[in-house]
This record gives C-alpha cells, sequence and structure tokens, in this order.
C-alpha cells in the first residue's frame, strides 16, 4: 500500500511539488503541471500530455525536447479538470497550435474536449489525442472504445518528435493518429493497487493466480486465471497483440515491456529473455525495445506488453532523440541561446463584472440552491459510492459531495461579489469539475459551464430561457461525452429531464411545476437503468457485473433534479 504521504487528498498536489523541485533545471512548475523550462522555438507545436497522478513516470516524466513541452496532473486516478487543462496548455502554446494527449477514459475525454474548445475559442488551435491501444477493453472492431495504457508512451514519443522535427499540427496529428492505430497493449495483474489513505486495494487477485486485462486506474482484470511459469505468462501477453498483426506488414515493431509498480526490474527481464525469443519466432524485428516502468498504478504488482506496427516515419520518430526526466533516447542538441527561466503563466481569470439587479438576485437563488445541493450529496455520499462500487470504482459519492461543496462556495462568492445568474452557475460549474475530479465532476462541469453561458447576466430568464440552457447543457455533455440514451450513464437521466422541462415550459407552466414533472420523469429513468448494461467508461469491460444495479450517475442526477424541485417549489 501507499505509505508516504501526508494528508491522502494533498498527495497529487505535494507529489507533483517534489517533481517539480527534483527537476528544476529541466522543467518549470505551473499550477496544476509542468512546462519545459527551455521551451521549443516559436511556432512549434506544443504537445500537452496528462491524466490523473499515480502513473509515474507518465505524464510528468515525459516532459522535454523531443517529446512532450508539457504536462498537467489531475488527483491519483483522476482526470485533471477543464480549468487546469486550460492553464496549462496557454501556458505551453508556442503559437503552432496545441496537441493535448492522453488515455481515452471518459473523464478526460470529457476535460480535455472542453479545454479544446475554450481553446479554439481564444484562437489557439487545439487538438485532443486520446491514445486507445488496450486490446482487453474492446474488440478491434471498437477500437476507438479502448483505453489508454502503456501505449500512451509509444505515442507520444511518436507524436512528440514530429512535433520537434517542425511539422506543423495536421502533419503532427496525422503521425500521432497512425501511431495510436498501430499500436496495441495487453497487462496483468497479481495483486491490486491502493490508494493513499486507504487501507485495502481497489482489487485483489487471488494467491496462485493472476487477473488478465487490468486497466490502471486499478480496475480489475476480465477474468483470472492460474498464474503460471514466466515463459508461458510471456505468450499470454504476446498473444492478444499478435493477433492484431496489420495485414502485410513487414514486422517491424517498437516493443514496451512495462511495470505496474511493484514488479521488479528483475522480474521484467526474465520476461524479456521470453519474449525476445518468441517476437523473433512471429517473424517481428524489434526496434529499440524498452524495458521498465514507463505507465504505472501506483502500487499495482503487475506488468503490460505494448507493441507498434512501425512503418518508415514511426520507425524514425521512435528512435529519434528526446531528453525529458525519465525517458531519454540518442542526444539532443542544445539549442544556441536556449535559457532556462521559468515561464510566466497567462492568466485566464478575469474580474467578476456585476450583474443587473434582476441577474442579481437569481444569482443568488442559484447559490442557494448549490448549498442545498451541496448538503443533500453529501448526505447521499455513501449510498452513492455503494451504487457505483457494483461495477466502478466507488468514488462517484465522494466526488459528488466534494464537487458540489465547491461548487457552492464557488457560487457564494460571486454572488456575494455582485455576479449574475450566468456567472454565478458558470463559476459554480468550473469550481464543481475542479475539486471532484473523474468523470462526475467533468460531467457537472461541462453541465453547469454550458448551462450558465445559456443564461445572462443583465436579464432575469424566463422559464423558457432556462429549459434552453438545459439543453444546451444536455448537448454539450453529448459532444464532448459521446453518452446516448441507453449507454447507461448520466444521460439516461439527463435526456428526460431536459425534454420534459422543455415540453412544459413551452406549454406555459411555471418554472417549479415543469421542473417539478422533469424531476420525475428523470427519476424514473433513473431506476430504469437497473436494467441497462453499461456501454460506455469503466463499467463497461464488467457489464455482466453492473446488470440489475443502478447507474450512479443517472441517479444523482435524478436527486439532484428533486433536490433543485424542491427548492423553487419552496421559495416561489
Amino acid at each position: 500500500m501507499t505509505k508516504v504521504f501526508d494528508q491522502p487528498d494533498e498527495f497529487a498536489a505535494t507529489a507533483l511539488a517534489g517533481f517539480c523541485a527534483a527537476n528544476a533545471g529541466r522543467v518549470a512548475a505551473v499550477p496544476h503541471g509542468a512546462v519545459r523550462a527551455a521551451p521549443g522555438p516559436q511556432g512549434k507545436v506544443a504537445l500537452l500530455v496528462g491524466g490523473g497522478s499515480g502513473h509515474y513516470p507518465a505524464f510528468l516524466g515525459y516532459v522535454g525536447a523531443g517529446l512532450a513541452d508539457a504536462a498537467v496532473a489531475g488527483d491519483v486516478f483522476a482526470s485533471p479538470s477543464t480549468a487546469w487543462i486550460h492553464g496549462v496548455a496557454r501556458a505551453a502554446n508556442r503559437g503552432g497550435g496545441v496537441i493535448m494527449g492522453f488515455g481515452n477514459y471518459a473523464g478526460d475525454v470529457l476535460n480535455f474536449g472542453a479545454a479544446a474548445e475554450r481553446l479554439r475559442g481564444e484562437g489557439i488551435d487545439a487538438r485532443i489525442l486520446a491514445v486507445t491501444d488496450d486490446v482487453a477493453s474492446a474488440s478491434r472492431d471498437e477500437a476507438s472504445k479502448r483505453r489508454g495504457v502503456a501505449g500512451d508512451l509509444l505515442v507520444f514519443k511518436v507524436a512528440g518528435a514530429a512535433a520537434e522535427a517542425g511539422l506543423d499540427i495536421d502533419a503532427v496529428m496525422e503521425v500521432a493518429e497512425r501511431a495510436n492505430r498501430a499500436s496495441v497493449s495487453f497487462g496483468v495483474a497479481f495483486d491490486g493497487c491502493t490508494l493513499p489513505g486507504k487501507t485495502a486495494p481497489l482489487f485483489t487477485v487471488e494467491d496462485g493466480h493472476v487477473a488478465l486485462g487490468l486497466g490502471i486506474h486499478g480496475e480489475p482484470g476480465i477474468r483470472t486465471e492460474r498464474l503460471v511459469p514466466a515463459r508461458d505468462l510471456a505468450r499470454m501477453l504476446l498473444s492478444p497483440l499478435l493477433a492484431e498483426r496489420p495485414q502485410g506488414h513487414d514486422g517491424r515493431v517498437a516493443v514496451v515491456l512495462n511495470g505496474l509498480g511493484r514488479t521488479k526490474y528483475e522480474e521484467l527481464f526474465v520476461l524479456w529473455h521470453h519474449l525476445t525469443g518468441m517476437l523473433a519466432d512471429a517473424g517481428l524485428t524489434v526496434v529499440d525495445p524498452e524495458v521498465g516502468e514507463f505507465v504505472t498504478s501506483l502500487d499495482m504488482e503487475g506488468c503490460s506488453l505494448s507493441l507498434m506496427w512501425l512503418d518508415d516515419h514511426l520507425e524514425e520518430y521512435w528512435r529519434a532523440p528526446a531528453d525529458a526526466p525519465a525517458f531519454r533516447k540518442g542526444t539532443v542538441a542544445k539549442a544556441a541561446g536556449e535559457t532556462r527561466a521559468a515561464p510566466a503563466m497567462p492568466d485566464a481569470a478575469t474580474e467578476i463584472a456585476p450583474g443587473s439587479a434582476e441577474s442579481q438576485q437569481v444569482g443568488a437563488c442559484i447559490s442557494a440552491i448549490m448549498d442545498k445541493l451541496a448538503a443533500v450529496l453529501s448526505e447521499a455520499e455513501e449510498e452513492l459510492g455503494l451504487i457505483d462500487a457494483q461495477a466502478g470504482d466507488g468514488d462517484h459519492g465522494q466526488g459528488m459531495a466534494r464537487g458540489s461543496a465547491a461548487a457552492a462556495a464557488a457560487g457564494r462568492a460571486a454572488a456575494t461579489a455582485g455576479a449574475g445568474a450566468a456567472t454565478v452557475l458558470s463559476l459554480a460549474g468550473d469550481a464543481w469539475a475542479d475539486r471532484a475530479g473523474g468523470t462526475s465532476g467533468a460531467l457537472w462541469g461541462v453541465l453547469l459551464r454550458a448551462w450558465g453561458q445559456a443564461l445572462d447576466d443583465q436579464e432575469r430568464p424566463s422559464p423558457q430561457t432556462v429549459a434552453a440552457g438545459a439543453q444546451a447543457a444536455l448537448d454539450a455533455v453529448v459532444r464532448l461525452g459521446g453518452a446516448k440514451v441507453g449507454d447507461k450513464t448520466l444521460v439516461d437521466a439527463l435526456v428526460p429531464f431536459v425534454e420534459t422541462l422543455a415540453a412544459e415550459t413551452n406549454v406555459g407552466k411555471t418554472l417549479p411545476e415543469a421542473w417539478e414533472r422533469a424531476a420525475a420523469a428523470s427519476t424514473a429513468a433513473a431506476e430504469a437503468t437497473a436494467q441497462m448494461t453499461p456501454r460506455l467508461g469503466r463499467a463497461r469491460p464488467l457489464a455482466e457485473r453492473s446488470l440489475g444495479h443502478r447507474d450512479a450517475g443517472a441517479v444523482s442526477m435524478a436527486l439532484s433534479a428533486r433536490t433543485v424541485a424542491g427548492e423553487l417549489k419552496t421559495n416561489n
């Protein structure tokens, strides 16, 4: 278990500060991340990588010449928030646009996607690069749903080298996406990892057994088998990857044998001894193999194997020099006139402009609703966690409690400063995402910000305007998260809420009346998710375990809708 920490909630932030201090000549600290101390030339495409903490050397250890320009670090196993990503991306931007690379997890997809939209709105060309290498998490026909595991290193190395070579953003994205399509990984675990402050691992493996197809956020494997000798274990890792060899490929591969945190280097070398012969027997030519720890999962005991099917360009970029704290290849020439001064962090914050008297009243009402919502979700934290634990990691209740408390505090501060309705709700959404982390935090941050932007700081919103804001919130969640009705997510409860609210306000119902009926529709839909199997997110590989249990995101959505309905009815 993780033993070295102060307050568990501060583990990721303290580790980030320590990393930056230990590498002060190589990286410069910025809020929630790090950038190269010696930035690339003006006009260069910037590669930002990131995700949750707990995976070192991913992602901070890859900031350096020939690899990433910056990294953003979320809490342990939780996506960094939209605001965090946006801030680090602005610090990394050199004028050539920003490519943001991350593993394909729902919270990361939402937050990096929302950050890209904000950056594009500011005139910065921003692209997202979701790594999808884990063959255990989806079939070849659904490769876009695969998780990112140690293939992150393969894809980021190629993308970083292409950017370092001076390619424009379209060309870098083309080669990076080609690298992603060419990368496959499979992992096994002998024991789970334990989060800071916790006394039990996220999963356990029976003695004498091995879990196959694990995830790097502590997800258990898709099946368990008896532990076998190293030669057979090597074959177990390699066989699923050989099955995905592209037709007609000439056999050149980049290979990464990756330890997940507690499997020792000597054990990896034993596996590599056997893999060397097996790769040759399969007709493969290994190019610059890497054996060690590259994408870990705190103290998980296990390992993964990754292949990238090379072509001439991918081989060139894989073999190109790189110099980062945790990854070096070849010799990187120091640029003339290079300096290592810490960059100034761009400040995207603006002072709160006062709203009209009418809009301030609505802002104060929104703030009061946020206070009530935080109290209700705090009381429901344990129940929501138990629901989530049926097929997830059980942190949904904690995330909702933390996020709503932060949103309530931000809403109060904004309302006290004289903000109107749009600003209060938007800032509450940003605070929710920053504090909650994970998929739920990303969803609620996107939802509340989009809803807030549909309101106004000068006009009192009509019921129809509120309903239009709900539709904008739904559109943003679907656009960035990709979920639809039937996927067993928050969207299953959000869609009937939005549709009912629009229908009721359009026939002249008051907002409290319309909201009450919309909340009832949302609640019925949330209950119905018990008969669904998940088709998105971490629970999808464990679909059978989820059947018969409600979706935690849908349940919390319906609970929130009912809470607001009660407040509107009481105060109108």
